[in-house]
């Protein structure tokens, strides 16, 4: 999928709450906007649907609670989470959900309390997902590797006043400002949920031991400070939260999930019960042939994303699926557990595939038993699906959303009506319309390029604390800006052609930086590029190009602009191109084109959170994703 900026039940816009620190348990409207009727809307894009997928599938009205409680009774002596081999079942999941929700009232978290988690992929996590949602608050994602500075920036917009985090980043938390209104930070070890046979073997005095404990844990105690600090253990020792507390309701705000800040800094997009439950049951609506109690599915990309979010948090857990964990991607990891538990269902991004196929050819592993596989966060070569279809049997599509929706709008279908080079047609219940960027009013002809508009019960309800964000976005009749240019074919499959934002203006012209970069790839030495605009005096922008090469490979920069001039009209050729050894990139894969520009201005390099990352870092990413 291609959730971008960065990619249901209840549709239309609501808005952003004005007080970070103040409580939320609804979300509060901040238009008036009503959508239209859904049937008086056509969508002619449903004869493509694969086989058995329904134009109009019945959504489920509750909440993401009572989702998750549905496949416990159903599933509940099924595997529910693997952890280095570790397995829960769904009623000891359940168990410890009940147990968590009671330590978290008991720190005093009420309805409508955000508490932010900053955690990998792990066991607790799932369980301090649910626990917080069971309690009617708020879940904050945030990514653990980022720094102290990204971290208090988080801290500050949304308020939250308890944090469940990986033990290595309790004493940042502990440093953050005393005006930070955070009490309490439950610290989790990641060794604590691996089986006994692996926790005893990391205690071994060997220096590859050692490199492998200190990855996944701290090895002294938090630091002590303003705050307390309390072993996960403590969370689990209390009676399960009694059945007859209140339940959120679907239209309760279920959590604030930062966008990767690729244009600027992240904003708290706000998701609602609905919003989700409606994504997932699109999801699932979109792949018939899954299979409830039955489906392995493979977390290799960050549940801090809304991408990793949606599928393995909810949709995974909906289906009564077994959920394998990986606090990072790890290709030797992850063709291990494919031995013993082979994946039916394996969202990721290109990189990621490639390696697995590679590795699995270099160690003679199997990979028939993947039945679906969903790409996004950047273009899907022809070269991996084909590649990963003939290792495996089954299907790759590529998609795209945001994390504004919830964060997958837009997919190709599983089977023969699939487009390869388009991120497909709009999921079900899901409404577009290709209008003009500087005027949303007018409607752009078939073909021609616009902004994309998005309407559907999984858009959000509006960005924290920022009305006026809200509003530019969130339109009459329920339509949110996307900020990405689009073309539509006669088929109504969508293209990505680039970001507004992006989009460079010189001597007049509007370029596209996508074009570019395509044409730069071209040339025979140049491995990677990223195009950006500079600011020039009197106004207007320079067409500047970063590159990366191919192995052995020289540098002639003036042979590398001679040949885009061919390629394309004079005004888009660069007018600098230089050399770096790697692209910057967030932790879903994606170019973040504003280092890209400091890196050619002068100032500061990426930060490690965005260059590198639990999940995979520039070796993951998520349906073509924006946000």
């Amino acid at each position: 999928m291609q959730p971008r900026a960065d990619g249901f039940a209840v549709p239309g816009p609501s808005g952003a709450r004005t007080a970070g620190r103040r409580s939320a348990a609804k979300v509060e409207n901040v238009s008036t906007n009503a959508p239209t009727n859904p049937a008086e809307q056509p969508r002619p894009w449903t004869r493509h649907y694969g086989k058995g997928v329904p134009a109009d599938p019945r959504l489920p009205d509750g909440s993401l609670v009572d989702l998750v409680e549905e496949s416990i009774g159903k599933f509940g002596s099924k595997p529910a989470l693997q952890f280095f081999g570790a397995v829960t079942d769904y009623q000891a999941l359940g168990e410890q959900i009940r147990r968590a929700a009671t330590g978290l009232k008991k720190l005093g978290v009420k309805k409508g309390d955000r508490v932010a988690l900053v955690l990998p992929n792990c066991p607790q996590h799932i369980v301090a997902f649910y626990a917080v949602l069971r309690l009617g608050a708020v879940v904050v994602e945030h990514n653990p590797l980022y720094t102290d500075r990204e971290l208090r920036h988080q801290f500050e917009d949304h308020g939250a006043t308890v944090a469940v985090v990986w033990d290595k980043v309790a004493d940042t938390l502990q440093a953050l400002p005393a005006d930070i209104p955070l009490h309490t930070i439950i610290s989790v070890n990641l060794i604590d949920a691996m089986p006994l046979g692996n926790r005893l073997a990391l205690k071994l005095p060997l220096p590859a031991v050692r490199r492998t404990r200190a990855s996944l844990t701290v090895s002294r105690s938090p630091r002590k400070g303003l705050r307390a600090v309390l072993p996960w253990k403590k969370l689990l020792d209390n009676r399960p939260l009694r059945r007859r507390h209140p339940r959120p309701e679907a239209s309760d705000l279920a959590v604030i999930q930062y966008t990767s800040g690729t244009t600027g800094l992240p904003k708290g997009v706000m998701l609602s019960h609905a919003n989700l439950v409606a994504n997932a049951a699109q999801g699932r609506a979109w792949v018939p042939g899954l299979r409830p109690g039955k489906e392995t599915f493979y977390a290799v990309l960050p549940m801090f994303h809304a991408y990793g979010l949606t599928l393995c948090l909810t949709f995974a857990m909906s289906l009564g699926a077994r959920l394998v964990l990986f606090p990072k991607f790890d290709p030797d990891l992850v063709l291990k557990a494919v031995k013993k538990t082979p994946p039916t269902f394996l969202p990721a991004v290109p990189p990621i595939y490639d390696r697995i196929v590679d590795g699995a050819k270099k160690q003679g592993v199997s990979l028939k038993g993947v039945r679906f596989a969903i790409s996004g966060a950047m273009n899907l070569p022809t070269a991996t699906v084909s590649a990963w279809e003939e290792a495996t049997g089954g299907y790759l599509i590529e998609g795209y959303g945001l994390t504004e929706t919830s964060p997958v709008a837009i997919g190709n279908p599983m089977g023969p009506t699939r487009k390869p080079g388009t991120v497909g047609v709009p999921f079900p219940l899901t409404d577009i319309r290709v209008v003009d960027p500087e005027n949303p009013g007018i409607d752009r002809a078939q073909g021609e390029q616009g902004e994309l508009l998005i309407r559907g019960p999984q858009v959000f309800q509006g960005y924290w604390n920022k009305p006026a964000e809200t509003k530019a976005v969130l339109l009459d009749g329920g339509w949110f800006r996307t900020g990405d240019i689009v073309t539509v074919d006669e088929d109504h499959f969508v293209t990505i052609q680039d970001r507004i934002k992006e989009l460079i203006i010189t001597g007049g012209f509007n370029v596209s930086p996508s074009e570019v970069e395509e044409a730069l790839k071209r040339h025979e030495s140049v491995a990677e590029a990223a195009v950006v605009g500079i600011g020039k005096e009197g106004g207007g922008e320079d067409v500047v190009a970063a590159v990366v090469l191919k192995k052995d490979a020289d540098f002639d920069a003036e042979d590398i602009r001679q040949y885009v001039r061919r390629e394309l009209a004079a005004y888009k050729v660069p007018r600098r191109i230089v050399q770096i050894p790697d692209l910057p990139r967030s932790l879903i894969g994606k170019v973040m084109r504003r280092h890209v520009r400091d890196h050619i201005e002068g100032p500061a390099p990426a930060t490690p959170a965005e260059t590198a990352g639990v999940a995979g870092t520039a070796d993951t990413a998520t349906p073509h994703s924006k946000s």
